[in-house]
């Protein structure tokens, strides 16, 4: 796996949580989502939100990546509120791949993962040579510098989505956001891009909050998994402190087994069928 650059020292203060929410209402119109929530990542950690369909996953993380303000308390950054930093300041030190990126017309993959560049660049710094540099890295680390001349519409669902995966390296931030980054991606990727993810922690010491279903996949490739529900925290911990036959009940109303997988050593999630003896 070709290595990933390291990113450029940012605004985290030592000893602050690099996201926190404090007393966090969300909510859509009326419908409020989570109400009074604190919920603090630390630096360093790849964190993974898991839940059922419509528990808030994503809602959350749009909070954390300011897509999404929220109605009460606030969210900080390092230490500091969001909505006191501006666009550029929070690019740098943030990346979030949302759930379904609008891809811009007639563009080539080099160029969309070119645009992750965009928050380091000002008249005072245009584009330079370790610009290309990092593009060229993000490329090769996802897989698709054979394809970097190719238009973005040409691509498949999967190779498209790997495309955004490298946009958010070659942005450098040190906290990346990732909804659902296996969305569209067969086994063989997903596994790809959730070692790539890993590697980025370990190489760098980024910080990693993303959303799966897999709950398998989560328990192997995350040091903490956080269970969204009914509006609160069901379950925060390690992933054998979380993934537990009880949580899954809870949470997703699922009757499994919990066993150590042969090959990890993680929880393995093995559904139980109601209709068998």
């Amino acid at each position: 796996m070709t290595a990933i650059t390291a990113a450029p020292a940012g605004l985290n203060v030592r000893g602050a949580a690099a996201l926190e929410a404090r007393g966090v209402t969300l909510a859509y119109d009326k419908a409020t989502i989570f109400e009074n929530l604190d919920l603090r990542i630390e630096q360093g950690e790849v964190t993974t939100l898991i839940g059922a369909n419509g528990s808030g996953k994503s809602t959350l993380l749009k909070a954390f990546g300011r897509l999404l303000a929220p109605s009460a308390g606030s969210v900080e950054l390092g230490g500091q509120p969001l909505r006191s930093l501006n666009t550029r300041a929070v690019a740098r030190e943030l990346a979030i791949l949302p759930q379904k990126p609008l891809t811009p017309s007639a563009t080539s993959v080099r160029d969309l993962v070119s645009r992750g560049r965009h928050p380091h660049q000002s008249l005072l710094r245009p584009w330079t040579p370790a610009d290309s540099t990092v593009v060229n890295e993000s490329l090769a680390a996802t897989g698709l510098t054979e394809l970097a001349d190719r238009d973005t519409a040409s691509l498949s669902g999967g190779q498209l989505q790997r495309a955004w995966i490298a946009l958010v390296l070659a942005q450098q931030a040190p906290i990346i956001l990732l909804d659902e980054p296996t969305t569209f991606l067969d086994l063989t990727h997903q596994l790809d891009v959730l070692r790539l993810v890993r590697s980025i922690n370990r190489e760098r010491g980024a910080t990693v909050v993303m959303v799966l279903h897999d709950l398998t996949l989560a328990g192997r490739y995350s040091d903490r998994l956080i269970v969204v529900g009914e509006g609160r925290v069901i379950a925060d911990g390690s992933p054998w402190e979380v993934l537990t036959p009880e949580v899954l009940r809870e949470a997703f109303d699922l009757e499994a087994l919990v066993i150590p997988d042969p090959s990890s050593g993680a929880p393995l999630i093995v559904p139980v069928d109601p209709d068998r003896p």
